[in-house]
This record gives structure tokens, sequence and C-alpha cells, in this order.
């Protein structure tokens, strides 16, 4: 091999190396990582939303959770990757987010490596003796940072700053306190945002967009199962944790995601045990008044032929196929255990009935808001005059 084809083979060699190296874009500005470690979808959903505004107030790249799954019979969440259930390229339309799997993949090595790994938190937690973050102590924060393989080197105690950065020059806060140029990533043992969702974030619901993979299935029940013509999507959560949860509702005006029909002020009225855990006889008398309202709009492509049912426990398939015999409606629910599809499935409804107080019904709001489609909540508002439930139609 002469000299002039080993220059060529050893510069090809020097570019293709050139070009792996210059295609990893780094932030200069920073980014921020957390784990989405408090409740289930609803609850997560909120605060991802929060996080988003709060990376695009601070200008750094949002790293994308996996979504943080707990399944029967296993000791241990499960870690979903973001990108399972939503699209990643929507929300870069707002702001610069990457996943959790590309960042540890190939900005991580750079920026965060294993030995420079702090863990912020607003003030120590857990029960080392040594103050920390704890930020691997329990379920599910110890097998979402396992899933990755990071450890953390030490903490940072950020209080009293906090999340708000609508109201407050916080972002400036943040900045000063911990610039990029020292602190590369800004990794949270929990989510950088208050739940229920602030309301300027709630608007952010726009940028997500359900992944193929799930809208596929939603899309073929749709078109397989459920009967053509128009249907009422219901929310019913009551399983035997959010019976004791709504045991508390006299007690906590604003629980969980009660923002949503009373105000972040109650402004609006307070909470009642109808709402939290409505009786079956006011989830069929609204029902029926429900329908009979759309079926009597004078749209006779709006005519309800069925309705979809989501559920954490008990669907009422029976008792709402006899209660409803007599309009011709019938009953349906998903065949097999899946809140994403049922969430899409609500989300195209004619008409919504939620749960004020449950941050799933919220999703569906949130999102059915966004396309402007009709929804309304189980007891509310309630009708003083006549003692029972004036639908928002």
């Amino acid at each position: 091999m002469n000299s002039f084809v080993v220059l060529n083979v050893f510069w090809v060699l020097i570019s293709a190396f050139h070009n792996v190296v210059t295609s990893v874009f780094i932030d200069p500005l920073g980014y921020i990582v957390y784990c989405p470690c408090m409740g289930r979808f609803g609850n997560q959903a909120d605060h991802f939303l929060g996080a988003l505004g709060f990376a695009h107030a601070l200008n750094r790249t949002l790293v994308l959770p996996p979504w943080v799954e707990y399944r029967y019979g296993e000791p241990k969440s499960i870690q979903v990757p973001f990108d399972k259930y939503f699209k990643v390229q929507p929300l870069m339309k707002f702001h610069k987010v990457m996943t959790m799997e590309k960042f540890m993949d190939e900005v991580a090595p750079i920026e965060w490596p294993s030995n420079k790994r702090v863990s912020f938190c607003y003030m120590e937690r857990g029960t080392s003796a040594i103050k920390s973050c704890n930020a691997k102590e329990g379920n599910p924060f110890g097998p979402f940072w396992d899933t990755y393989s990071i450890d953390f080197d030490g903490s940072e105690f950020y209080g009293p700053l906090h999340y708000d950065v609508y109201h407050h020059n916080m972002a400036e806060q943040w900045n000063n306190k911990y610039p990029a140029q020292k602190f590369p990533v800004l990794a949270f043992t929990g989510a950088p945002a208050s739940f229920p969702v602030q309301q300027e974030n709630r608007e952010l619901q726009k940028y997500l967009e359900w992944s193929n993979q799930v809208t596929m299935k939603a899309e073929t029940f749709l078109k397989e199962i459920l009967p053509k013509g128009a249907f009422v999507g219901i929310h019913l959560r009551n399983g035997i944790d959010w019976v004791r949860a709504c045991e508390h509702i006299k007690d906590s005006p604003n629980l969980f995601a009660a923002p949503q029909c009373l105000g972040y002020r109650n402004e609006r009225g307070k909470a009642t045990q109808d709402m939290c855990l409505p009786t079956k006889e006011t989830i069929i008398r609204q029902l029926k008044r429900t329908i009979k309202t759309i079926n009597n709009s004078g749209n006779k492509d709006n005519i309800i032929k069925s309705i979809y049912v989501a559920s954490d426990s008990n669907h009422m398939i029976v008792d709402l196929n006899e209660a409803l015999k007599r309009m011709k409606v019938e009953v349906f629910k998903y065949p097999e255990s899946n809140p994403h599809v049922d969430l899409i499935i609500l989300g195209r409804a004619n008409h919504f009935i939620g749960n004020c107080i449950s941050s799933f019904s919220a999703f569906v709001k949130r999102e059915r808001d966004v396309h402007k489609f009709p929804s309304s909540f189980w007891a509310f508002p309630k009708d003083k005059g006549r003692g029972h439930i004036h639908d928002e139609l």
C-alpha cells in the first residue's frame, strides 16, 4: 500500500471519528433530570407539565424521564421509556428535550461523569445519619436511578428556592445560584413541579401527542368494537385506595386534582363526597340526562349509541347496561387493563364525564380542552335548587 493510499485511509478514519464526536450536541445552558416518583400516570403527567414549564423558564434541556409503573406481583417499579407513549418531536415546538436513554448514552459521559453526580432536593430526606437527599432510598427512587446505573456522590439542598417561575424572578435566582458552567446537570430526587399542575402549565398539554403504538390500539377498538355513531366516555374512579382517600374529602378541599373544578382557591365551591366517589344513582341519573341532552340537540349525527367506561376497579357494565337498555345504548370497556388506551378513547368521545378529584380525569379534560371538546364532571356543579346535578354541556 503506497503512502498516498495510507494517507487517504488515515483522513477517512479521522473524519469519521470527528463526525461521531461532533454529532453529540451539548447544551451549554445545561440539563434537568428528575425522577417522576410520586403516584401513577395521572400524577406523573401533572408533574411532567410542570417540569416542562420549569425547564423552559431556566432554558435548560429537559431530559424526558421514563414513566414509572407498578405491576402486580413485581416488588419494584418498572421504568417505561417516555417515547413508548408519547412522541418527542412535538415537544420540541415548545422547548428543547431529549429522552433519558439518549441523555445517558450520549451526554452523560461528557457532561455528567459517574464521579460528579449530585442529587438535588429541597431539604434532607430519608433516614441516613449523614445529611443527604438519599435519592435512591425506597421504591420507586432506587429502581428508577438503578435502571440507568446512576449513583450519586453528593447532595445539594436548594431550599428556599421553589418551582413557581411565573410570579417571581425564580428562574433568575436558580440560574444565579446554579450556573450551568458549574452545575451542568440539575438532577432532582422528585419532579421540579407542583401538584396538581400549576394553572399556567395546563396549556402545555397541547404538546403531548400520543405515540403511534398506543394510538393504533385505540383506533382499532373504536373501529372494530364500538358501534358506529356518537359515544359518551366516562371515568369511574372507585378502587379501594380511592374509597379511602375520599373519606378525607371534607378536610381536604383541594384534594388531588380538585382545583380543575373548584379553582385553585376554592372560588367555585367545596369538594363533596359525591364529587369524589359518586353513587350508582348519581352516575346513572347524570349519564341519562347527558344522553338525553345530546340526543335532543337536533344533530342527527350526534345520537349516542354507546358508552365507553374507563375504571381502576368496577366498570359497572351490568348496572349501566340494565339502566340504559330502554335508551338503546350499549356499554363497553377495553378488554384488558391499558390506561393509556383508555385515555385516548376518552379523549375522542363526543362527550366526557370525569371525576373532579382524579388526575387521570384531569389529563383527559386538558386534552379535550385543546380540541375544544365538551366535558363535564360527576356531581359538579350541584344544582342547589333541585338537589341534583346540572351538567356543563
